[in-house]
Formats: structure tokens, sequence, C-alpha cells
């Protein structure tokens, strides 16, 4: 696998189901994915090993993370800890937005992927 990839040539994964879908770039020890969820989404209330952070690029989550919880636009960004309880919902124009993992999500190569599929972010140019 090249270093230098752009990421609309990454095949998508539907990590749940059609709602919440990324692409991922995977490191030795670290996963960066650019996730599309759709309008009025659930992510359900989860926990993983993985350390998580992230930054909302499009649209506008409502981000619970144990006992806070905050909506987040553009910018707004979010630190979970390993195995603590987050869940996420989004408004009526979904999201996107960018997650760093570590270590790797390896359990994301189980996943069902797609080629060739046109990302909502970046915006075709």
């Amino acid at each position: 696998m090249s270093n230098l990839i752009d990421v609309t040539t990454l095949p998508v994964l539907d990590v749940w189901g059609k709602t919440v879908r990324a692409r991922r770039v995977q490191g030795e020890r670290i996963t960066l994915a650019i996730v599309e969820l759709a309008p009025d989404s659930v992510v359900p209330g989860h926990r993983h090993e993985n350390e998580q952070l992230g930054m909302v690029i499009t649209g506008s989550v409502t981000f619970t993370i144990s006992d806070e919880t905050r909506e987040l636009g553009p910018g707004g960004t979010w630190r979970i800890p390993s195995d603590t309880p987050h869940q996420v919902t989004t408004g009526p124009d979904g999201a996107v937005v960018i997650d760093i993992f570590a270590p790797v999500r390896s359990d994301w190569d189980a996943l069902p992927s797609h080629d060739g599929e046109r990302p909502i972010w970046p915006p075709a140019g």
C-alpha cells in the first residue's frame, strides 16, 4: 500500500449498515477514518478498547461520552478514553467526521466494503 493516498479512492466500509459508513487509512498502530453519518442516524451506545479522537467536518452530531452530552458542529472535537461508553446521533443534515483510533481498528477488517462510491466529503470539484 502506498503512503500517499487520496481518500476518494478508498473503499467504503459499512460500520453501522448504510447509516454510518467510513473510509480508513490504516497505520501500524493508528487508524484515521473519514466517517459519513446519514441524517437523523443513531450510533447506539457502545465501547471499545481503542482510544478515539475526532472532529466534525460538516453537519452536526450530539455526542454522549459517559455522562456528558453536547451538540457539536464543524470544528467540534471529542476525546474518548479506552473502554468508555459513548453514543452519537446526527441532525437532519447528517454529518461527516474524522475519527482517529489507537490501536488500529482491526475489527473493521470483517466489515462489508464497497469500491468506487463517491464520498460526501470532500465534495466533487
